[in-house]
């Protein structure tokens, strides 16, 4: 995945748009974008778009919802698990306990409506508390996870910050921090690195420099909060030609050598870390279909 689109859950307007967008993955929004009033109509409304659409997209389809202190998380499950979604979205997650949490709702959920068991994959949101953020340590590889995403909104909120970035447009430390442990936590659960939302939509050199910059630290895909957005952030997190064929060098040169600890390449020292970029690099490509 590159792009994960957020669309309100209770509005068909808004969802057939983002359905349209080219998005690796659609993010049915019950949270943040939906009042406390409409929970109940927007259930209905992404759960019967999700039936009705899931066929004709490519896009994987997950569902964002209510976080598990809410008290909504229930509700949001039996009405959205039996119209099969890719995965769900889980805000304010306090660790991987939340993870495993959630993961036994869905066991029950999945066996109720007939699927498999651990169809249903999982990507939290790590940092949008303080005791998120410094269990960013706890999260490990399971089946369900298939991406670690931040965000800077809702953490700013919680710690009392009047901004999340300065002057310059910059994040400040406590956000960089965030930022930089989402990158090492979704390492340590070998998973995909997501990087938050660039919340100014109309500001595209903006948004493609941050993407820029999430790529060469490690991010492989940034969420998106407007369909003008996806195609910056696809763009920004499809590999290279160029970075293609140079991968594809390196790979060939370790095995035409053997599979050695260290080869060279016009003059240039490869080893074995080289190696497993390349190889990361390569299976991204083959992602996007290059």
């Amino acid at each position: 995945m590159r792009s994960l689109l957020f669309v309100p859950g209770d509005s068909e307007r808004k969802l057939e748009k983002g359905f349209s967008a080219g998005a690796d993955v659609v993010i049915v929004d019950l949270e943040d974008s939906v009042a406390a009033g409409n929970k109940d109509v927007a259930r209905r409304i992404a759960a019967d778009f999700i039936r009705d659409n899931h066929t004709r997209t490519s896009a994987a389809i997950y569902v964002r919802i209510n976080d598990l202190s809410s008290g909504l998380t229930d509700d949001d499950l039996a009405a959205l698990v039996p119209a099969k979604p890719d995965g769900i979205m889980l805000p304010k997650s306090n660790g991987f306990a939340d993870v495993q949490q959630l993961s036994a709702k869905l066991r029950v959920r999945e066996a109720e409506n007939g699927l498999p068991d651990g169809a249903t994959k999982i990507i939290p949101i790590i940092t949008e508390t303080a005791a998120g953020l410094l269990a960013a340590g706890s999260y490990s590889p399971s089946p369900r996870l298939s991406g670690l995403t931040w965000g800077a909104e809702d953490l700013s909120a919680a710690i009392g910050a009047r901004a999340t970035r300065d002057q310059n447009g910059r994040y400040t430390d406590v956000f960089r921090l965030a930022r930089a442990m989402t990158v090492l936590a979704a390492s340590a659960a070998e998973t995909a690195a997501i990087d938050t939302v660039f919340v100014n939509f109309r500001d595209a050199n903006s948004l493609r420099a941050e993407c820029l910059e999430a790529e060469r630290d490690g991010f492989t895909a940034k969420m998106a909060i407007h369909p003008d957005q996806v195609p910056v952030i696809n763009e920004a997190f499809t590999p290279s030609p160029e970075a293609v064929a140079h991968a594809q060098a390196v790979v060939q040169a370790f095995r035409a050598a053997g599979d050695p600890g260290v080869v060279g390449i016009d003059g240039q020292m490869y080893d074995r870390p080289h190696l497993r970029r390349a190889e990361r690099l390569l299976a991204r490509a083959r992602a996007a279909g290059l």
